[in-house]
């Protein structure tokens, strides 16, 4: 798959096209749609489903030197209302502040991030490594380990520091129930 059919196969989600025409409005440093909103439309794209089938919530990050609860709580608040029509959940996180919290939250450390890309290649799975901002009229699409895997349907585990199995599991299971199709690999398998 090459970068122009990703990105035809993932604007077929009338959502994604939505939100990230919406983006350009709101203005956020660095921003992105992430993760399962594009590759599993793709997924449902290839198995001929409903572009918007199995996609629990669309995922946008951003990144803000501003650290605070505060500036990241106005721009959820700025984001839910530019969504609100839409009858999704679109969730929309500081990169820059996910180290505070994520700790406590999953037990185990997160090195700060520079740049809201650096949360897309934490990912748990290789699949779920893209992003895609408009940019004017165009799109830019970031993609650290290409599209073969998403094109194929193969769900690799990305076996980084903040790697855990459980959830990787927890994810795939899930995945698989709803797109049969899938070929989950082992944690222990790695690129």
């Amino acid at each position: 798959m090459i970068e122009a059919h990703f990105i035809e196969a993932a604007l077929r989600n009338r959502f994604n096209k939505k939100i990230l025409e919406r983006l350009l409005e709101l203005n956020l440093t660095d921003s992105w749609l992430v993760s399962g909103a594009l590759f599993q439309t793709v997924w449902n794209v290839v198995t001929d489903r409903s572009p918007t089938f199995g996609i629990r919530d669309y995922d946008v990050f951003y990144f803000d030197a501003d650290l605070s609860w505060a500036a990241e709580d106005a721009v959820i608040g700025r984001s839910r209302a530019a969504f609100a029509d839409l009858p999704i959940d679109v969730e929309v996180r500081n990169q820059a502040r996910v180290h505070l919290w994520y700790p406590e939250k999953f037990g185990m450390p997160y090195p700060p991030a520079a740049r809201a890309t650096d949360g897309i290649n934490r990912f748990l799975m290789t699949c779920a490594q893209i992003g895609v901002r408009k940019v004017g009229r165009a799109y830019e699409v970031y993609a650290p380990n290409g599209f073969d895997d998403i094109e194929r349907m193969i769900v690799r585990p990305n076996l980084t520091s903040n790697f855990r199995s459980d959830r990787y599991a927890e994810k795939a299971a899930r995945w698989k129930s709803l797109w049969p199709e899938l070929t989950i690999l082992p944690a222990e398998i790695g690129d």
